[in-house]
């Protein structure tokens, strides 16, 4: 895990718009406490082998900034997940120098209730934080990452632009490959869609795929693939935190749940009955809990049940991935790949056109991804 030290040529930024949140927290933890040799990269799939000749950036060059319209110190917040149990007691103490690196290059983000600037100055602000990130850091490039609380989806009518597509959008303008980790618009927005196709960057999916969707994505092809006929598919979701919070509003969970059913759809070739809620339980903190109760018929029309019970830290589960997700999307930026990239397909519910819908046939898309990127280097 440790080598010797980047120079600031190898060096590789990552921007996290949340860059205060419980998900963006554990990813600068855990990138320093890899570094550092504290912990294994357990759950990280650019650590294996298949991965392992792709030339992707090292841990030990990352260096974090981000936006976030939080206040609570990246030190403090970490602290905090401490006491939640996300975090090993005593790695704040250990990577204090790095939390407190990546904290000062966090900027305000927004807009916040009471800011006047339209679209067009808010997205200028934001790239001129981001370049400047560059400039001070000197990273080679800079992957925006896109980890804030999810938003309702636009309304047709909508003059403005969402504050995630308004960071997608700085990204762009800043040169920056860019990744969406939630079901917020980001550059799905139509306004972006020729800015996107003419940046000349790469750009990756929609929301992080961690847990009750990861399932489902393994699931779903075992009931088609075995010609078992799935009636119905209902859903529970209890988790709390800011997801809890954001997820509260009936829009936001509406999303929300878009993905966690598009993979059902998109796999199965229709859509069964059946419904997904999302309860906001605040106790749980950054723990969540899923169940899945699927109706599907048998040989000769046995009516049968399967169930499934998911609790799982969502910021544990999450960093990895981004950690993937970054390392990933910069060595294509890299290698001259552009547009979308549904090789990555395997991180997300909602992926990039091209990619399959079921997790095993998004691995080998993985693994063509993998060997794509050998090819070029």
């Amino acid at each position: 895990m440790t080598g010797p030290r980047p120079t600031v040529k190898d060096l590789t930024g990552v921007w996290l718009v949340g860059a205060r949140g419980s998900v963006a927290t554990t990813v600068v933890a855990g990138c320093a406490a890899l570094t550092a040799g504290l912990h294994e990269p357990t759950g990280m799939i650019t650590e294996t082998a298949p991965f392992s000749d792709c030339s992707l950036p090292a841990l030990e060059s990352l260096v974090f900034g981000g936006h976030d319209t939080a206040v609570c110190p990246l030190p403090k917040r970490a602290e905090e997940l401490v006491a939640g149990g996300v975090l090993p007691h005593g790695l704040p103490t250990a990577i204090a120098g790095e939390l407190a690196a990546a904290d000062s290059a966090i900027r305000p983000g927004g807009p916040l209730p009471g800011d006047d600037r339209d679209d067009e100055q808010l997205i200028a602000a934001f790239t001129e934080d981001i370049t400047g990130f560059v400039r001070e850091r000197g990273p080679a490039r800079t992957v925006v990452v896109h980890l804030a609380s999810t938003e309702p989806a636009p309304l047709p009518d909508d003059d403005r632009l969402p504050a995630s597509s308004l960071y997608a959008a700085a990204a762009l303008r800043a040169g920056c490959p860019y990744v969406n980790f939630t079901p917020s618009s980001g550059l799905h927005h139509p306004k972006l869609r020729e800015a996107a196709e003419t940046s000349g960057l790469p750009y990756a999916g929609r929301d992080g795929k961690t847990g009750q969707t990861l399932l489902r994505s393994v699931l779903a092809p075992m009931f088609l693939q075995r010609a078992l006929s799935v009636r119905a598919w209902s859903g529970t979701n209890l988790l709390g935190g800011g997801d809890g919070a954001a997820l509260a509003d009936p829009a936001a969970a509406a999303a929300k749940n878009a993905g966690k059913t598009r993979v059902l759809t998109d796999t199965l070739g229709h859509r069964p009955e059946g419904d997904l809620h999302i309860d906001d339980v605040p106790a749980l903190g950054d723990w969540k809990t899923a169940w899945d109760h699927v109706a599907f018929d048998g040989f000769l029309g046995s009516r049968m049940v399967l169930q499934t019970i998911w609790q799982g830290c969502d910021s544990a589960l999450a960093a990895p991935l981004v950690l993937d997700l970054v390392r990933l999307t910069a060595a294509a930026h890299a290698s001259g790949l552009t547009g979308p990239l549904p090789g990555l397909g395997f991180f997300f519910k909602d992926s990039d056109p091209g990619a399959p819908a079921g997790l095993p046939d998004q691995w080998l898309a993985l693994l063509e991804f993998g060997a794509r990127l050998r090819g070029r280097t």
